[in-house]
């Protein structure tokens, strides 16, 4: 910091001023609060008197009391005046008789040994000097009062926190099985098919008036039964009122609650008390016996194509787990180059000419290949429904509310011999 003498002699003659100013208002601040203390001691004696008046007379006395209005308009008085005076000190940075003081920036330089030796008093001198100011304290976002003390400089108080509406929602899984397959409507608490499970073709060229050979058929009927999904949350009807967006952030998270269970099922359920029988347990077994030695997972997922070929379908879709498409991606040649793609191509997800669908649904490790289109099909009795209700016993009392979601569906898996299933590991 570079001061000149002349700038500083107008300043110091300046600060001259503000001292003088300083002390007049420090002596006039203690002698207000000297009056107010004189002030509060005569209230009191007043307010003794006051109390002897009622417990003699029964009542204070009018002289009393217009004595005692008289002393409390002078107090009201007093104290803005203190106040004022007080602003006064504090914007020119004074500070009232007994504070400590803290020096200007001009009082800091003038004060220094540095500016006395290089401009002694009187001298008329001019040139430079170059003087350190530390700063009193360092303005931080915390409040800085520690016991009731002003410490230092703080905006903490200033400080509104920005709130972001709604409500940040954990990661939800895309559910991809259900439309693989293909979607139907029921009106009842079944669906009863047919299917056919054997079939002897004995159809073959034959001469004239020679007998025809006879073929065969074997019909069963199967039954799969309408299965009920459901969960339900407690809340207070007070949270709902409130919380203007709760109920149908609730809402949402209850029906992606049921189709989280439903994808687990319509892949996994084993058809036991009230599962659904799903794809897997239903799927044909991959064939061992058309793995090769050194067959990457690209190469098994092309021969359970095949499989399904074979058995006279046409394959329409690859489930994989995401950790093994990923392995199929960064799959790699003896070059060191990429097989399935380029990195900085995207090529989608597909395999053979076959979509690609990656859930975490489908266990690590395992593959499904198949006519999917035809393999199975889904029945509707109830939608995934939410309701809700504060007419039980419990809830009404409690002020609670309940929020149910359910569905009701079946699954029917027409043709297992259409998709094939296995790991790509072969078993031992």
């Amino acid at each position: 910091m570079t001061f000149h003498s002349r700038g500083l002699t107008a300043a110091h003659a300046a600060y001259g001023r503000k001292a003088a100013e300083n002390a007049d208002d420090e002596a006039l601040f203690k002698e207000l609060s000297d009056a107010l203390a004189a002030r509060d001691k005569q209230i009191g004696e007043f307010v003794a008197k006051a109390n002897a008046e009622a417990k003699e007379h029964g009542a204070i006395l009018t002289e009393t009391k217009a004595a005692l209005a008289t002393l409390s308009a002078d107090g009201v008085k007093l104290q803005a005046r203190l106040l004022d005076v007080e602003q006064k000190l504090a914007r020119r940075g004074g500070a009232p008789a007994g504070a400590e003081h803290v020096k200007s920036i001009g009082e800091q330089v003038t004060g220094s040994d540095l500016f006395k030796k290089s401009f002694p008093e009187g001298s008329g001198s001019q040139g430079k000097m170059r003087l350190q100011v530390k700063a009193v304290a360092t303005i931080t976002t915390g409040l800085n009062v520690q016991g009731g003390t002003f410490t230092g400089g703080g905006v903490g108080a200033g400080i509104v926190p920005e709130y972001r509406p709604g409500i940040i929602t954990p990661p939800q899984r895309l559910m991809t099985i259900r439309n693989l397959i293909m979607p139907g409507t029921v009106g009842t608490n079944a669906i009863v098919y047919v299917a056919e499970t054997g079939f002897q073709n004995n159809a073959a060229p034959v001469a004239e008036t020679v007998r025809k050979p006879q073929s065969d058929i074997t019909l069963e009927q199967r039954t799969a039964t309408v299965k009920t999904m459901a969960h339900f949350f407690k809340v207070s009807k007070q949270a709902l009122d409130d919380v203007a967006e709760l109920q149908s952030y609730l809402n949402i998270r209850a029906v992606y609650g049921l189709l989280y269970v439903e994808e687990q099922e319509i892949l996994l359920g084993d058809g036991t008390g009230q599962h659904l029988k799903g794809l897997i347990p239903s799927a044909t077994v991959f064939n061992n016996a058309l793995r090769k030695a050194q067959d990457t997972r690209i190469d098994t997922i092309r021969r359970a194509i095949a499989q399904v070929r074979i058995a006279e379908y046409a394959a329409d879709a690859i489930v994989l787990n995401p950790q093994d498409w990923m392995e199929i991606e960064l799959t790699k040649n003896d070059m060191g180059g990429y097989i399935w793609s380029n990195p900085t191509i995207n090529n989608g997800k597909n395999l053979w000419g076959l979509p690609v669908v990656d859930t975490n649904a489908m266990p690590a490790g395992n593959f499904m290949v198949g006519a999917l289109g035809m393999a199975a099909q889904i029945f509707d009795r109830q939608v995934a429904t939410v309701e809700i209700s504060t007419e039980n016993e419990a809830d009404f009392v409690q002020n609670l509310a309940t929020i149910r979601c359910e569905e009701r569906l079946a699954m029917a898996v027409y043709r297992p011999e259409s998709f094939v299933y296995g790991p790509f590991t072969a078993p031992a």
